[in-house]
């Protein structure tokens, strides 16, 4: 490493910023996705049915991922 030019660590309020547009990224990533599942299906019924479907499967991956972290910090 060269005295000269240390190397900076990122302000702890760009960090923020970045991770936070990261997520929201993610999130809209997601949602675009989910959606274009949804617009698919052939009836309103079924996009009824599948969204159900995806907030079943969000709630049990929810709860794994929390059984999970509860295990590694208990």
């Amino acid at each position: 490493m060269n005295a000269e030019h240390p190397i900076e660590e990122p302000d702890d309020e760009i960090t923020q910023y970045l991770r936070r547009a990261a997520e929201r990224g993610r999130h809209e990533i997601v949602l675009g996705s989910i959606k274009a599942h949804l617009e698919e299906q052939p009836t309103a019924n079924a996009v009824q049915s599948v969204t159900r479907h995806w907030i079943a499967d969000l709630a049990a991956l929810g709860e794994e991922v929390a059984k999970t972290k509860r295990r590694s910090t208990g």
